[in-house]
């Protein structure tokens, strides 16, 4: 059987009768020329996904039927990953592998050494690169997305959510290595600096605020390197723990 086509339909969406309209329309009919009768994937990035057959088709409106429905189990050892903001065309390349990787969220945060400003909330390009991926890669859940401008003040702030909180630091005073089981007990937060790596001063106060050092390996990791290993090692442990979040294929 040939893979199937994904759209993402939103949640509040639904309800009979299922209907795509707007670019998702669009694509589907105009770029995919998907025939009626035709069988697709829906999704809503919370865990629900279904097969869904055209009925009808319009020049900006699909109109669809469930073959079936399945809503997944929210997974265990969720992990969050905070980026410091860096102006950088390789955030693209986050976003995407956090899709893949079954991130829970990602954040972006105002560090000393950013380049640039963080935006005051997410920015509508971040939700539609973790679209793309998530059709891709079948994953039925999108990343939450979170903008954190207030610096140091704002990760600790933001930290509160959490159980565990690691700080991925390059510095020799960083004993622990990163563990991949650690990175998927509960609710976690790995954090990451921006090009430049943190300050003195401000690693200093997230350690202060009960951060957890811990080491990446020996050599100074770009910012998405380091990004992509966290959330590999976080995956991987949850595959070995059986955590999955979707059916092959």
């Amino acid at each position: 059987m040939a893979r199937l086509n994904s759209f993402y339909l939103a949640g509040r969406d639904w309800k009979e009768p299922y209907s795509l309209a707007g670019p998702e329309a669009r694509h589907m009919l105009g770029v995919l020329r998907t025939a009626v009768g035709d069988q697709v994937r829906l999704f809503d990035g919370q865990g629900r996904e279904g097969l869904f057959r055209l009925v009808s088709a319009a020049k900006n409106r699909a109109l669809l039927e469930p073959v079936e429905i399945s809503l997944a189990q929210r997974p265990e050892g969720r992990l969050y990953l905070a980026c410091g903001w860096s102006r950088s065309g390789r955030r693209d390349l986050v976003l995407e592998k956090a899709v893949e990787l079954e991130a829970a969220g990602i954040a972006f945060w105002q560090a000393e050494r950013s380049q640039g400003k963080v935006p005051a909330s997410p920015k509508p390009s971040w939700q539609e690169k973790c679209l793309q991926a998530a059709k891709q890669c079948r994953n039925p859940w999108l990343p939450e997305l979170v903008a954190i401008p207030g610096g140091t003040a704002g990760l600790i702030a933001f930290a509160r959510r959490f159980e565990q909180c690691y700080l991925m630091w390059e510095s020799d005073k960083a004993l622990d290595k990163a563990s991949p089981e650690a990175l998927c007990a509960g609710n976690v937060l790995a954090v990451v600096g921006p090009e430049g790596g943190f300050s003195d001063q401000e690693a200093q106060r997230l350690l202060d605020a009960g951060f957890r050092a811990a080491s990446l390996g020996r050599g100074v990791l770009r910012w998405e390197t380091a990004a992509i290993l966290c959330l590999g090692l976080g995956y991987w442990a949850r595959q070995k723990a059986g955590n999955i979040s979707r059916s092959p294929g």
